[in-house]
């Protein structure tokens, strides 16, 4: 086996400045499919003291090299595909000329400047710009970019680059033409954007807040026009919104977005030239679902709002990458929480934080969210990265206030615009904005591992005091045996006997200021004075820290928060909890062969809420969504089985619709109106619950239900109401699926990104024949090795989706994947590295397939010619 070396490392404690500064970088590009020809003009700025140059590099070819203009003897340099070293360089500014050539077509990874479909296209971050030309491809390198794009015009009439174009024509009357682009804001290589092609284009405009006029752009393939309306629309009002909530204008003339099909990222929020994965761009009723829309309005915003938080101010070097995405993906989550459903999109967002986050800081793969090492810096663009990161800027704001927390953010910006910066810099804003020490918040940065807060409260009714003990631990991770105490505000409220919230005339025992605990040792004593009746404590208010918590709550506990609790995410997290309880004991008898038994109140008190017409029904929705088989399976942390999980979560479902199955019924008939489709947050949360409700009528086999649904595939009028109803017949196993799944395919054969849908449906369905028809689905004409969308929407779902099939007992899922990433690696190492987590909680299985996992993960370290991606990610994976 070939492991990855100490020497492999880079960490974050031998960071050093750069010793030379590039201000200005020309680029003259002239695109050819297979020997494009880069010239890039690099203003050289010596600020170290050193004499050797060394640039990266990845597949190079360099074709010629110039200082000041006079050719370089080649005894003065060392041209390797992965690095030029030029010796002896001028103590002074000089001017670099590099010429490179590379081969675009060939560019099957996706990384640096490709051509797909007749496009090319760039994508740079987080190393790819040094597959361009040779570079200081780092993040504190920050460059003005001026870049002259040549192309023929018939095949490529569209030339897009960074920034505002300066100039364009025709090239000496030929067939070959040009453009010019400026980008005046200084800004690291990995914000590098181009794009060239023949492409549509959608326009419309933007007034900024201090009155100037924006050109917006978005470019797609030709006939997909209409469908770029709603990310048009998302653009608009992440822009307004951006202004109202943070007090940021966009700066350029113009502002585009390319939408292109063959894409590693979901997107890149390149300087004033976003590339999106297209999937988050197109969107209409016919081809697109209420999800769809959500996500593309989401992405949408949280590429335009880089342009501050990851632009404007970039990270200092890649430790600090969760600086940029973690701060913008909670921008992101509040601007949909302000255009949608607050509460709503805090449960979704909290489901992928621990569908997500929670099972990689438990496991082999578990990081800080700011990394003190990494031996690729592709793999750390993770859940822990992105979504923890945006949790620990949530704790952040709960410590220091609404109003601190503004005024912080606002420093920050202003301090800090046009630099790259730490973690400690943006911190630093708060502590002085709020005059608070935040040295205990600042661990949740450096430390990895999900924290574990166990509660217990006593009543004393002849003092009128409630007792609250807190303590919190967090478990050893890799490379982290010891752990400190965290700052965690606990967002809180006594319940009193009424279901309203109880104040206290006083607490003692620590810092309780409005509604929030701050838990900031190992264990705290909280004493609540004045408290005339037992309370029922709702911890955890609106999830205020990403923590696991325990607490002595009984099950009437749980059910009386369930029906009264004030906040919205606990009312839910009661059901969530109640259900996870009833699942784990299920799951135990499964396996001892004993009668599964659930309570029949929960059923009742589940369906009281479901038919509750004053709560929202997109919450309504989430509080019938129970469980999954992958959160129970955490949950249960060791020997765990996933057939039993999915016997015990197939059984609760069916005694589900056996007793409410007719109020859910009627539920499901009064949230369906007529009239054409919208995507608004109000007629979408309507969709959701009578398909939430659908979903569980059909639990018990009940044939009304089923023909109710097969019905719905048939008759929806909208992608929403059709995918739903087709994702019951697959998650069923459903023998209706067969030729709803084949109309389906036959009536969107020409939709790429519908396929995607019908390629998930079929690796999805919990059936012993599934392995065998994603295997023959590699074939088909609709499944495409070079394109990112089709491998995760088949292979990706099947490994991460499918829980019972891809931990099949024989292993052939495992293997499966194992053959999959080994032959994949080699033509895209990102992707291939990526499905490769499937296998990150191979420990928690039981002995047989614990085993069986482990076979495979070391079939894949075994081979020799393994990308550095996927090294990484499974030497990590079966590291103890």
């Amino acid at each position: 086996m070939f492991m990855t070396t100490e020497t492999d490392i880079v960490r974050l404690e031998d960071y050093r400045p750069p010793a030379f500064d590039i201000p200005t970088v020309d680029l003259d590009i002239r695109l050819d499919p297979h020997a494009t020809h880069v010239r890039a003009g690099l203003g050289i700025r010596p600020v170290g003291g050193a004499r050797d140059l060394v640039l990266d590099g990845d597949e190079l070819t360099l074709k010629s090299i110039r200082i000041d203009g006079e050719p370089l003897d080649p005894s003065r340099y060392e041209a390797r595909p992965d690095r030029l070293t030029i010796r002896d360089v001028p103590a002074k500014d000089f001017w670099l000329e590099i010429t490179t050539e590379i081969d675009p077509t060939a560019n099957t990874k996706l990384m640096g400047l490709f051509r797909s479909n007749g496009t090319y296209c760039t994508q740079c971050e987080a190393e790819g710009f040094r597959r361009i030309t040779y570079f200081l491809d780092r993040p504190d390198v920050l460059s003005v970019y001026t870049v002259s794009i040549e192309a023929p015009r018939a095949d490529t009439p569209v030339l897009l680059a960074n920034g505002n174009q300066v100039d364009g024509g025709t090239v000496n009357g030929s067939d070959r033409h040009f453009a010019v682009w400026h980008d005046p804001f200084p800004k690291p290589a990995y914000l590098f954007a181009m794009v060239a092609g023949d492409l549509a284009m959608v326009r419309d405009s933007f007034v900024t807040m201090s009155g100037r006029d924006v050109e917006l752009r978005i470019y797609c393939e030709h006939g997909n026009e209409a469908r770029c309306g709603y990310a048009m629309d998302a653009l608009k009002r992440s822009m307004r919104w951006d202004e109202e909530t943070f007090g940021r204008e966009y700066d350029l003339d113009i502002f585009m977005i390319v939408a292109v099909s063959d894409f590693n990222m979901g997107a890149m929020e390149n300087k004033g030239l976003n590339i999106f994965n297209d999937k988050f761009v197109l969107a209409d009723p016919d081809t697109a679902t209420d999800v769809d829309y959500a996500h593309i309005e989401a992405i949408i915003a949280h590429e335009y709002f880089h342009n501050w938080t990851g632009n404007r101010i970039t990270c200092r070097e890649w430790f600090q990458l969760c600086l940029k995405e973690g701060l913008t993906v909670y921008r992101d989550q509040e601007f949909s929480s302000d255009m949608r459903s607050r509460p709503v999109k805090r449960i979704a967002d909290v489901r992928a934080l621990r569908s997500r986050q929670f099972p990689e800081d438990a496991g082999p793969l578990a990081h800080p969210v700011r990394p003190d090492r990494y031996a690729e810096i592709n793999n750390f663009y993770t859940p822990t990265v992105y979504e923890k990161g945006a949790e620990l800027i949530g704790v952040l704001r709960t410590i220091v206030g609404d109003d601190a927390f503004r005024a912080g953010m606002d420093l920050y910006f202003d301090r800090h615009d046009g630099q790259a910066v730490t973690i400690e810099d943006f911190v630093a804003c708060f502590r002085e904005v709020a005059d608070a020490d935040l040295s205990r918040f600042f661990r949740w940065y450096v430390q990895s591992g999900t924290p574990l807060v166990e509660a217990s409260g006593t009543y004393d009714a002849a003092a009128q005091t409630y007792t609250l003990d807190l303590s919190q631990r967090t478990p050893p991770t890799p490379g982290q045996p010891d752990k400190a105490p965290l700052h965690i505000p606990i967002r809180f409220g006594l319940v009193g006997p009424n279901g309203d919230d109880m104040a206290p005339s006083r607490v003692e025992g620590g810092t309780v200021e409005a509604d929030v605990i701050h838990l900031t040792d190992e264990r705290q004593t909280f004493v609540f004075h004045g408290i005339g009746a037992r309370p029922v404590p709702s911890l955890l208010r609106r999830f205020s820290a990403p923590v696991r918590l325990t607490d002595n709550l009984s099950a009437d506990d749980f059910l009386f928060l369930m029906r009264t609790d004030a906040d919205p995410f606990n009312r839910w997290q009661a059901v969530q909890t109640i259900a996870m309880q009833a699942l784990k004991r299920g799951t135990a008898a499964v396996r001892r062969r004993e009668r599964v038994d659930f309570d029949p109140a929960f059923f009742d008190a589940l369906a009281e809420i479901t038919g509750n017409e004053d709560l929202e029904p997109a919450f309504r929705a989430q509080v019938l969504a129970l469980p999954g088989q992958a959160d129970i399976a955490r949950e249960i942390g060791e020997d765990v089985d996933p057939d039993a999980i999915a016997a015990a979560h197939n059984q609760i479902r069916a005694r589900l619709a056996d007793r409410i199955g007719d109020r859910l019924a009627a539920v499901r008939e009064s949230m369906r109106r007529s009239g054409s489709y919208t995507p608004d947050a109000e007629t979408a949360g309507r969709r959701a619950l009578a398909n939430a409700a659908l979903d569980l009528m059909t639990a018990n086999g009940n044939g009304a239900a089923i023909d109710a649904t097969v019905a719905q595939v048939e008759s929806a009028d909208n992608m929403t109401d059709r995918s739903a109803a087709l994702s019951i017949l697959a998650h069923g196993g459903l023998p209706e699926r067969l030729p709803a799944l084949q109309a389906f395919h036959d009536a969107y054969r020409d939709n790429p990104l519908v396929l995607d849908k019908w390629l998930t449906f079929e690796a999805i369905v919990p059936a012993a024949s599934t392995l065998d028809r994603v295997k023959d689905l590699l074939t088909d004409p609709a499944f495409s090795l070079t394109n990112p969308n089709r491998i995760r929407a088949l292979v990706g779902v099947f490994a991460g989706g499918n829980p019972t099939q891809f931990n099949r007992a024989d292993g052939a899922g495992y293997d499966f994947l194992a053959d999959f990433v080994i032959g994949l690696d080699a033509r895209n190492p990102q992707t291939a590295a990526r499905l490769l987590v499937a296998f990150r909680s191979w420990r928690t299985l039981e002995p047989g397939r614990r085993e069986l996992a482990e076979n495979a993960l070391r079939k894949v370290a075994a081979e020799r010619s393994l990308s550095s991606d996927t090294r990484d990610i499974v030497d990590r994976t079966l590291k103890a």
